[in-house]
């Protein structure tokens, strides 16, 4: 038996006990919550510390404006690249490759390349002055879009391929039209030709730039003339892009671009043509030289011309033919007789499908009929 102090004191022990375990996983307990809680404080400050002049950054990144520079930079209409003739790029590059694209027609270089130097000494003719005329570039675009490039004032001229039975467009540029108007009305070299803008052009001015395009229709003509013959014919001149519509806006055409000088005047002048235009003449452009040719086959020749000579054709021998109506045709029935106009003399035509070879007489041999031939319709064949 134990003694009733002994009781109370294991009891006051286990009570002693069970407060200090009690209390001290308590306390861990809390302690670790505690600095779990400031850990999290913490980080979450910290990532919001960080995060704070980053994020400040990109909104005032996001509220920042872009200057026009930039803009007509990131849509591709940048003055500088049309200029320089380099290609676009951005939003206008990707407008541009919706656009049809034809097949290089190397033979137009050759072609223009004749009519710059043809325009070279026409023009010294022309003006009695000291010219030089340069390609600048050769360019495919839509007519809708080349009509709405042009600047203006400026005269446009329609003129038509009478072979090919279309038309194509020339555009003189203001700075020429006045540097033409000087010269032939006898400025004085050196000085550059004045312009006066805001006042439609003069009937003199106007005939004059006819004169002019007259002389590159001309010479337009002759730098066709070794590929094909064609006559370049001038049909009106106008000041409205309007008015000078030769085909419909999507229809692609051929831009080239020319520049005149004499000496401290000049100025453009470019020379459109609709890929319809130049249609009938489209296998020769296609040539990467004048007369191209890609050779004979000799043996592949012979092997042909043996093999035609041993075809098997269709000889027909037409006694008579008359012309009836359908509806006689559909009422024909067994029993019903035609009537030929042919007689026992009448001549035969030996006919090859629709070409009529011979002509004979007909008869019998045998058994069988018979053709005689009293006359040949074909050349004789020569060796």
């Amino acid at each position: 038996m134990t003694a009733p102090g002994d009781e109370d004191q294991d009891a006051l022990a286990a009570e002693w006990e069970a407060a200090m375990g009690g209390g001290e996983g308590g306390g861990d307990g809390d302690s670790q919550d505690d600095l779990a809680a400031e850990w999290e404080n913490a980080m979450a400050g910290g990532e919001t510390a960080s995060a704070g002049p980053m994020g400040a950054a990109q909104g005032r990144e996001s509220t920042r404006v872009l200057d026009q520079n930039e803009i007509d930079s990131l849509l591709g209409f940048d003055d500088e690249e049309d200029v320089s003739g380099i290609d676009r790029t951005g939003i206008q590059a990707i407008l541009n490759s919706a656009m049809v694209s034809y097949e290089r027609l190397p033979m137009l270089e050759v072609v223009f390349d004749r009519l710059v130097r043809l325009m070279s000494t026409s023009l010294r003719n022309f003006t009695s002055d000291n010219v030089e005329v340069s390609l600048d570039s050769i360019a495919s675009t839509r007519f809708g879009d080349y009509l709405n490039s042009i600047p203006l004032p400026a005269m446009l001229s329609v003129f038509k391929a009478e072979e090919w039975d279309n038309h194509g467009l020339v555009t003189v540029d203001s700075s020429l039209i006045y540097s033409i108007v000087d010269v032939l009305l006898g400025g004085r070299r050196g000085t550059a030709a004045m312009r006066i803008e805001g006042r439609p052009y003069t009937t003199i001015e106007r005939s004059l730039v006819e004169r002019m395009v007259h002389v590159m229709l001309e010479d337009l003509s002759a730098a066709f003339e070794p590929l094909s013959p064609v006559t370049f014919r001038f049909d009106r001149l106008e000041t409205n892009p309007r008015f000078a519509t030769i085909t419909q806006p999507a229809n692609a055409a051929i831009v080239v671009k020319l520049r005149i000088d004499m000496e401290d005047r000049g100025g453009r002048f470019e020379l459109l043509m609709p890929y319809a235009t130049l249609e009938p003449v489209r296998e020769l452009l296609l040539q990467q030289f004048m007369g191209e040719k890609f050779g004979r086959d000799s043996i592949w020749e012979t092997h042909l011309g043996e093999e035609l000579w041993v075809t098997d054709v269709d000889l027909v021998a037409v006694l008579d033919e008359q012309l009836m109506r359908l509806s006689e045709v559909m009422n024909l029935k067994l029993g019903s007789q035609i009537m030929f106009n042919a007689k026992p003399d009448t001549p035969v035509d030996l006919r090859c499908g629709d070409v009529s070879l011979y002509t004979g007489k007909m008869g019998r041999k045998g058994d069988r009929m018979a053709v005689r031939i009293s006359e040949r319709h074909i050349e004789e064949l020569k060796d």
